[in-house]
């Protein structure tokens, strides 16, 4: 790639982020937007609508950038949860590593780079028909002292990321302490989840575990909830509440006609009034949904499965981390998630169903996988002109303009990956939820590594060694040759991994603050919205946007000694991350649920990588510049490197993974003196009772409904 096609590829981006922020600093302020650009505010009740013109509004402004800078770490925490302060840690330590990296990367590494003549000289002159490769190490010359500079960077850069990384886990642990400290008591900090309970003939699951618990844990017992199978239930209430959103619409819409045929697609049968017909409807779903839950109020439908709380978080503890029976295969405990973050369609599957599932998952990824190589090579052919003539000869004549070659090569392939990088958190979210877990945080968690990792392969790897899956696979069957091809491979495309990070970073932050996606979706449905619909405020994807951060990370460490130059266009990125995404904390996103910094190791785990694949390419590269030495004392640092991460492992995961007994009856010690405890005892009695089984009602003539279906002697 030449120079040009960077500047061209540069111009555009910095074009749409403009366009972006200057749209979103008009839009933010017109009232017809508040639900798409502060749903947070709105539902808090801190910001109101405003119908009085006023032509302020119509004016770009920089205040919510200055509003977003000044937020403390301290109100994140208290406003969004520590989830979201791990969160923008991911960027600030992202800067910090960056930030020293750039300095040495653009001052001194540079140029070293510049001043070589292994490819070529740099034009100065006519600077924009450069080559990228010439900003790289590739073009200082074999066995050039100067290579020591790049030693040297590899040695104080993986130094000081090692001295980040024990920081930050140091002070997220601490935190995470903290925060456990300083939370009011909660119905997860009580209850495990039991599976694989045995019933004995002639007795209920509920039975069973009363009998259970009691005998066994008698003095920290308290009750249990037991799980039902509602699959049925929750799609009749589904069914419900579009009903009765599409009866809401109709009464509050006066020019849409409320008279259509009740047959099928509304193009058969008689002509009927749809808000009688619906409500009819809405009155026999209603009915059913309450025969259903009078079944499940029975002994029957009963999963093995069941919610039991303790007196205490230590017993709680206590019972989750002791095996409770002989047979190792019942009575099988788990942490229980928090009541709203609880999947309820897990339960509903069966042990062999789950497991078949995950294997499914792993096919599914597989397939995912290689599939996902078919835009790689197509992003890898628009690189090469010489070859999109070969494939495409038709297109000569055009791609002999300049600007037009230069958009294709600079700004055309990293935009067709993004693109198509788009469904790939959705569908690993997709994936996660019928692997098997019991929550939402779960899943979540279980996508954020599914996608990271993907991203790791189709994006890095196979962007690298653009060539066929059996080609990638043998090369990691050969571990030996591993440095050495990535000592090829990797420089050759830092100029595709600069654009990508301009496009994908820049632009993408930018419509995350603009919100492209929902304010198309809000004004295709606004003309059927009714004033009585429901506001929500999204909850932040962390599945998409954790994993992003992190490759980002991994380009960054990689190639700052390699090709320095994508350093500035990382700083840049980051930055925006910064002020963007604590703008839509502030704004947009609201916690459903908390985790409490559990995607912290995830980062981790992530950083080492990087730095270990650093290490392999340092060793290659410098094996392939013939400097002598070098590739041997640069081979104790990948060692080093997984020694320190042992360490972390073992001083700090285990704080993410379980409270110590000192911080349990510590925080129980604080409740003896809480006057309120009985009543949170006497709420967490059903505080997991399935929302199905929740008395609901819609239409005017369900006043039966508002009884509950279960006591909590039953549940």
């Amino acid at each position: 790639m030449l120079v040009s096609a960077l500047i061209t590829s540069v111009g555009i981006n910095s074009g749409l982020c403009v366009l972006f922020f200057t749209l979103y600093s008009i839009l933010r302020k017109q009232p017809i937007y508040y639900d798409v650009y502060i749903p947070r505010l709105l539902l808090e009740g801190t910001s109101k609508r405003r119908s009085r013109f006023n032509l302020e509004r119509l004016i770009p402004s920089p205040g919510w950038v200055r509003r977003a800078w000044k937020l403390s770490e301290e109100e994140l925490l208290s406003t969004s949860g520590l989830d979201a302060v791990v969160f923008m840690r991911i960027i600030t330590f992202s800067l910090k590593v960056f930030l020293v990296a750039g300095v040495i990367g653009i001052f001194v590494i540079l140029p070293v780079n510049c001043t070589g003549d292994q490819l070529e000289d740099v034009d100065f002159v006519d600077f924009s028909n450069n080559s990228m490769d010439v900003f790289t190490i590739s073009n200082v010359n074999s066995g050039s002292k100067r290579l020591w500079v790049h030693f040297s960077a590899v040695y104080i850069v993986t130094i000081f990321v090692w001295y980040l990384l024990y920081y930050e886990y140091k002070y997220i642990s601490s935190k995470r302490i903290a925060y456990f400290y300083s939370s009011k008591p909660q119905p997860h900090q009580f209850t495990i989840l039991v599976r694989s309970i045995p019933v004995s003939v002639g007795s209920s699951v509920s039975e069973s575990v009363d009998s259970f618990f009691t005998e066994y844990h008698p003095s920290t017992y308290l009750s249990h909830v037991v799980v039902r199978q509602t699959s049925k239930l929750r799609g009749l209430i589904n069914d419900a509440k579009k009903l009765y959103k599409r009866i809401i619409r109709l009464q509050s819409n006066s020019t849409q006609h409320k008279y259509g045929r009740a047959g099928c697609f509304g193009c058969f049968g008689s002509k009927v009034d749809l808000v009688d017909h619906y409500e009819k409807q809405l009155e026999d779903i209603e009915e059913n949904v309450r025969l259903e839950q009078s079944e499940l109020s029975m002994a029957g439908d009963e999963i093995t499965a069941a919610f039991v709380s303790f007196k205490s978080r230590y017993a709680a503890a206590t019972a989750f981390h002791l095996q409770q029976s002989i047979n190792p295969t019942q009575w099988v405990t788990e942490q229980a998630p928090e009541p709203q973050d609880v999947y309820w369609p897990f339960f509903s599957s069966s042990f062999m169903r789950r497991w078949i599932s995950k294997l499914v998952v792993i096919v599914a990824c597989i397939i995912l996988t290689i599939l996902f190589l078919i835009p790689v090579v197509l992003v890898q052919g628009l690189t090469n002109l010489s070859q999109l003539e070969i494939w495409l000869p038709f297109l000569k004549s055009i791609l002999t303009i300049t600007f037009v070659s230069e958009v294709i090569t600079g700004y055309l392939p990293s935009l067709i990956l993004q693109l198509f990088l788009k469904m790939v958190p959705p569908i690993m979210e997709l994936l996660s939820s019928i692997q098997g877990y019991n929550s939402h945080s779960n899943i979540e968690k279980s996508a954020c590594n599914k996608v990271l990792w993907f991203t790791v392969w189709n994006i890095f790897f196979a962007t690298v060694f653009s060539g066929s899956v059996l080609y990638q696979v043998s090369l990691f069957l050969d571990p030996k040759n591993i440095p050495a091809k990535l000592a090829v491979a990797v420089p050759a495309q830092s100029s595709f991994f600069i654009a990508y990070v301009v496009t994908s970073g820049w632009t993408s932050t930018s419509s995350e603050l603009f919100r492209l996606i929902p304010l198309i979706g809000s004004l295709i449905t606004k003309p059927c919205k009714s004033a009585d619909d429901e506001l929500e405020a999204p909850t932040i994807p962390y599945h998409r946007d954790i994993p992003r951060l992190l490759f980002f990370g991994l380009l960054g460490i990689t190639y700052f000694f390699l090709a320095p130059l994508i350093l500035p266009f990382l700083l840049v990125y980051f930055c925006l991350g910064y002020i963007i995404y604590r703008n839509q904390f502030i704004n947009v996103y609201e916690p459903k649920y908390e985790t409490a910094g559990k995607f912290w190791p995830i980062v981790h785990n992530s950083m080492i990588f990087s730095l270990v694949l650093m290490h392999c390419i340092a060793v290659g590269i410098f094996t392939l510049k013939k400097l002598s030495l070098a590739p041997t004392l640069i081979f104790p640092l990948p060692i080093l490197t997984l020694l320190f991460n042992e360490y972390c492992r073992k001083r700090f995961l285990p704080i993410f993974n379980a409270y110590s007994a000192e911080s349990l009856i510590k925080k129980d010690r604080e409740d003896q003196h809480d006057a309120t405890m009985n009543e949170f005892f006497d709420k967490l009695v059903t505080a997991y009772q399935d929302p199905a089984l929740m008395p609901f009602q819609f239409s005017t003539n369900a006043d039966s409904l508002n009884s509950p279906l279960l006591s909590s002697a039953e549940v």
